[in-house]
């Protein structure tokens, strides 16, 4: 990879990227407890055992935090000792754990850890740290704090517990695709949002135990650049071909009674199912109708990420079983290529994944799935926002005089497009007379949050052309503010360099290789 030079090797390394805490337990040191350390454990044998005792089989997954005061209590009661453990933490790590060590175990008592109020207090928290608009009902977030935020989860907690919840209508919004065509967007009420953020936080662990590695999409611990690592790396491999694959449709395509039966798999409690199929049967308003829906789940509703992972974990388990020799399957939610050694293996993967998706009532896009052949560079393509493709490293020619090409990324040109739109939303004309540093305030998120995105690929050269671009809006702005009063050179005099003196962030020079960033 690059920075401002060229790519003289392949080094492998992890990238430390993530998106959440893992359900799996850290190393446990001497001081840290055991999972049954945390409720009083009777020392003396009874033929019935004490409150707060273990059971028979040694587990109490599906009492967790149900057992409160001071003899439940993990850690020191002194106030400058160890913090108290999240209890929706450990919740979550006992879930993941139960379903790790029994793959065919199904889990009947999860409805009223979705009702906790502190599950629900968690939910609304991350829901609130993602912002997004009002639903059905226009209630936003602002009015539910002004109204009272512990009413309002204990509104939620109350409805579920007492089986009066229902799931509202799904408002439905368009957003622009790079293609010039138009996403649908499912937004769900503030309301609903929280309580599937509190049934994610509870399911998740449990199908996090199932998923594997060969998914990347919206996981704990897992990105997207983990994704285009392992792609780099099987590249030096002898990767030289790719099923760039689409499927059509996908979250509209959803077969809503196969998805409950593979949740059923892991789920027997009969409330926590019936809260799912609420949800996905909803329906949508769009222009004041409202349409019912009989297959997909929303793009947009918090708990559809997890169920896309469900439903399409039966493709990453019969290509791991079935098909795995062929190539080496990379998975981002419904995104998703192959990478494989030979031309025949490529064709016969297309094959078997079009006979795995027929399983699932699926099928692939016939005009964006394509084979694509990487060796010596002859074509590339994208995956998760980036282009890849194979380059000849220069300093092995030089000092070998071998032709050795690896698997490079850039940003596409689809991003390339539309950051230079959002930095051009950010600086239009009849911006020329604002504080240039507020203008600059308001791009630096913006160009560090993609920047950051990007930077462990072979970015250098893109990044060099958007601080150009950015340094021209800028430079625009200043000259259409002088106006008439512009004198002769004095334009010369507003630098990449003057620019960034007034605080703005520059790209370059920020690519870094996984393990550093």
């Amino acid at each position: 990879m690059q920075g401002g030079v060229r790519n003289s090797g392949d080094p492998s390394a992890r990238p430390m990227s993530g998106q959440s805490e893992s359900y799996k337990p850290k190393a446990k040191s001497a001081a840290a407890q055991r999972e049954s350390e945390g409720t009083t454990v009777p020392k003396m044998a009874a033929t019935k055992n004490a409150v707060g005792g273990k059971g028979p089989c040694g587990g109490r997954v599906d009492e967790a935090g149900k057992r409160e005061g001071m003899a439940a209590k993990s850690g020191s009661n002194n106030p400058g000792g160890r913090k108290p453990r999240d209890k929706v933490r450990q919740l979550q790590r006992r879930l993941w754990a139960a379903a790790k060590r029994s793959e065919g175990r199904r889990f009947h008592a999860l409805y009223d850890h979705i009702a906790r109020g502190d599950v629900l207090a968690e939910a609304w928290k991350r829901v609130r740290a993602n912002k997004g608009a009002a639903g059905v009902d226009k209630q936003t977030f602002v009015e539910v704090e002004q109204r009272g935020v512990d009413q309002f989860l204990e509104e939620i907690g109350t409805e579920l517990k007492e089986g009066r919840y229902r799931a509202g209508v799904v408002l439905r919004r368009y957003i622009p695709k790079a293609d010039g065509r138009k996403r649908p967007l499912g937004i769900p009420t503030v309301r609903d949002r929280v309580a599937q953020m509190a049934a994610k936080l509870v399911l998740e662990p449990i199908f996090e135990a199932d998923f594997l590695p060969c998914s990347y999409g919206f996981r704990p611990k897992r990105s997207a650049t983990m994704a285009l690592e392992v792609l780099r790396k099987q590249g030096a491999k002898g990767g030289h071909h790719v099923l760039d694959a689409d499927i059509r449709d996908y979250f509209g395509s959803i077969d809503h009674d196969k998805l409950m039966k593979l949740v059923a798999r892991r789920i027997s409690d009969r409330r926590v199912l019936k809260l799912l199929r609420q949800w996905l049967e909803a329906g949508v308003m769009e222009d004041g109708t409202v349409h019912r829906t009989v297959a997909g789940t929303p793009q947009g509703g918090v708990i559809s990420p997890l169920l896309s992972n469900i439903y399409l974990h039966v493709l990453d388990v019969m290509w791991t079983r079935h098909s795995a020799p062929l190539g080496t399957l990379v998975r981002y939610a419904d995104d998703f290529v192959v990478m494989c050694r030979t031309k025949a293996a490529c064709e016969q993967a297309e094959a078997r994944i079009k006979a795995i998706l027929a399983r699932l009532r699926l099928e692939l896009h016939p005009d964006k799935t394509r084979r694509v052949e990487l060796y010596d560079g002859k074509e590339g393509f994208d995956f998760l926002g980036c282009h890849l493709h194979k380059r000849l490293s220069g300093a092995i020619w030089e000092k070998e005089g071998r032709k050795l090409y690896f698997l490079q990324r850039w940003p596409s040109q689809r991003a390339m497009q539309r950051i230079r739109q959002r930095v051009k939303e950010l600086t239009p004309n009849r911006r020329c007379h604002a504080d240039l540093r507020d203008v600059i305030a308001e791009l630096n998120p913006v160009l560090r949050g993609w920047g950051e995105y990007f930077r462990t690929g072979n970015a250098g050269k893109r990044f060099n052309q958007l601080d150009t671009y950015v340094w021209q809006r800028l430079r625009t702005l200043r000259i259409k503010r002088k106006g008439r009063n512009l004198r002769h050179g004095e334009a010369s005099k507003w630098t990449r360099e003057s620019f960034e003196n007034l605080g703005l962030h520059r790209l370059l020079g920020t690519v870094r290789y996984p393990k550093a960033a």
